[in-house]
């Protein structure tokens, strides 16, 4: 099979679908892979480095679209590369599409196989592609919430970790996954007075269990969630449901509440927000005020740290990319019930039931 992979265009996106090594992998399948020229200069791997692994480079991203079979992405496809998605061809990236209809219908009408990472399900119910990029995105919250309390970045001018006789700054985790608990991680690390927020005993039995008396666990109700918010210097939101909308946990009235100068992290963005007051933001304009509290709502927070993220990104996603590969998409979905959870759009419907109850559309499996 022909993989291609193109740059990414998104706003501050420096990330690539595989890394050379990655490619070595399919060539070493007997594969083809076109790589766009300049893709991977965000983690460091120019063409050559790309060449030497077995790969052909395409002076445009209009030929990857045009050669390849399967088209192997870090984020969803933007308004320019969607028109060359064609009847048939495979995506396989990051979607998030409940947060973007016009995406979906995108992907609808040209027709293409998409399987999304943030749904490709793992034994127990783990989000094995989406977990690398939540660690991440998790640790990497509190170093944006920090530095956005600082006054010169326009917060109250609070140090999380306090100081000698100053009392450390209070983080309130909304979400005990894997972005809350490498946020809950950081912010111990920091020093700093931390709540964690779930809904789920067991998940918030399993935060005590990791931490300690270190932390708070709070129960994830409408009362527990504004007494906590209200009195949070960082606030952030990591709740998730799998293919879904992120649902709405901060009203605008609980952040009208907190004290000015405090800071929401919404790692949720990319699902539609936690927060009422949250819309997205990217790492050219990262923030915003809104009833006085500093909002960071990027939606490719890994993006930032591009060498790390493509390297754990590619160490989850590899073995399923080689599969569909090998295999193509269907076989490969017959073969591993896991990698078939990952399949969102076929045939101009959504197969997606979470994915298709969050567009309004009624899901229609792939025959």
């Amino acid at each position: 099979m022909r993989i291609g992979i193109p740059r990414e265009i998104k706003n501050h996106e420096y990330r690539v679908g595989l890394t050379p090594a990655g490619v070595h992998e399919l060539v070493a399948h007997g594969h083809e892979v076109v790589v766009e020229t300049g893709a991977g200069l965000g983690i460091g791997a120019d063409d050559a480095a790309y060449v030497a692994a077995g790969a052909r480079i395409a002076t445009h991203a209009r030929q990857v679209f045009d050669e390849a079979a399967l088209i192997v992405k870090v984020k969803e496809p933007q308004p320019g590369e969607r028109a060359w998605l064609r009847d048939g061809q495979i995506l396989f990236t990051y979607l998030h599409l409940a947060a973007d209809p016009q995406l979906a219908r995108d992907l609808l009408a040209a027709r293409v196989t998409a399987l999304a990472y943030e749904t490709v399900t793992g034994p127990g119910g783990a989000l094995p592609l989406l977990a690398p990029m939540s660690e991440i995105a998790g640790r990497m919250s509190l170093q944006a919430g920090a530095h956005c309390l600082e006054k010169a970045a326009g917060g109250r001018g609070v140090l999380l970790g306090g100081a000698a006789g100053v009392e450390p700054g209070h983080v309130v985790v909304l979400g005990a996954g894997t972005v809350g608990l490498n946020a809950a991680e950081v912010a111990l690390g920091l020093g700093a007075r931390v709540t964690v927020i779930d809904r789920s005993i067991d998940a918030l039995r399993c935060a005590g269990d990791r931490f300690g008396r270190r932390i708070a666990t709070l129960h994830a109700s409408r009362e527990a969630i504004a007494r906590a918010v209200a009195g949070a210097d960082l606030v952030v939101g990591c709740v998730l449901v799998p293919g879904g909308a992120a649902p709405k946990l901060v009203t605008r009235a609980m952040v009208a509440g907190m004290t000015p100068g405090s800071v929401i992290v919404d790692v949720a963005i990319d699902q539609g927000g936690c927060c009422e007051t949250s819309r997205p933001t990217t790492h050219d304009a990262p923030t915003y005020v809104a009833e006085g509290v500093i909002h960071y709502c990027v939606a490719n927070m890994p993006g930032a740290v591009a060498r790390t993220a493509t390297q754990a990104l590619t160490a989850a996603t590899l073995p399923h990319v080689l599969a569909l590969a090998d295999k193509g998409w269907q076989r490969a979905c017959a073969d591993d019930r896991h990698l078939a959870a990952g399949l969102n759009v076929h045939d101009g419907h959504v197969t997606h039931a979470e994915v298709a109850r969050a567009l309004g559309l009624t899901a229609r499996p792939a025959g």
